[in-house]
């Protein structure tokens, strides 16, 4: 998940392989394990992609367009959802019911956050925003992927400073339990 180009192309790049995800995972049979994997993959994804928009894209739509404020509070709150989901989905297994009740409330919850993301907020910012703002912004965005944590933490702040203080500490933290687990291999 680092992809290139300015903010908003980077994001979208994002947002199309958890769209991809999300295919793979619809398209194995119920109690195929690779489900497992691909649900971590899919966590891991969206939550390095919420981290980054939070330290980064956040405060830039707060900073550069009208009604921000509004606009960034909201999109947070949407990430606060999917990462509650994305708690409660690592406690299911391919197979169980639950399983699949999380993964379609899921989707449809980032589906929704992406929709407004790209048919709102992304053509306000390029509105406000110089391209070299934006071109910035991506490189902001791909540096903070590299260091995010890699699991929901529901809890952790969200909003700067503390979320830019405690998410690097975190994401070395999952980065450890993800290397001694073998969580995120290819399978």
């Amino acid at each position: 998940m680092g992809h290139g180009g300015n903010v908003i192309k980077e994001l979208t790049a994002d947002h199309r392989e958890v769209d991809a995800l999300f295919a793979q995972i619809e398209t194995r049979a119920a109690a195929d394990p690779e489900r497992r994997r691909l649900a971590d993959q899919l966590t891991m994804e969206l939550v390095r992609h919420a981290v980054a928009e939070e330290e980064h894209l956040y405060p830039a739509v707060r900073r550069h367009v009208d009604g921000g404020d509004d606009l960034a509070d909201k999109e947070i709150a949407d990430h606060s959802q999917v990462e509650r989901l994305l708690k409660d989905l690592e406690g299911c297994e391919p197979g169980d019911a639950e399983f699949d009740t999380m993964i379609t409330r899921l989707k449809s919850t980032v589906t929704a956050h992406v929709r407004d993301e790209e048919d709102r907020l992304f053509p306000l910012l390029a509105e406000a925003c110089p391209p070299e703002a934006l071109d910035e912004l991506g490189e902001k965005i791909r540096r903070a992927k590299e260091t995010a944590p890699t699991r929901p933490h529901p809890a952790a702040p969200d909003t700067p400073p503390m979320n830019k203080l405690l998410a690097p500490g975190t994401g070395m933290v999952d980065r450890v339990r993800d290397m001694l687990t073998g969580r995120g291999k290819q399978g």
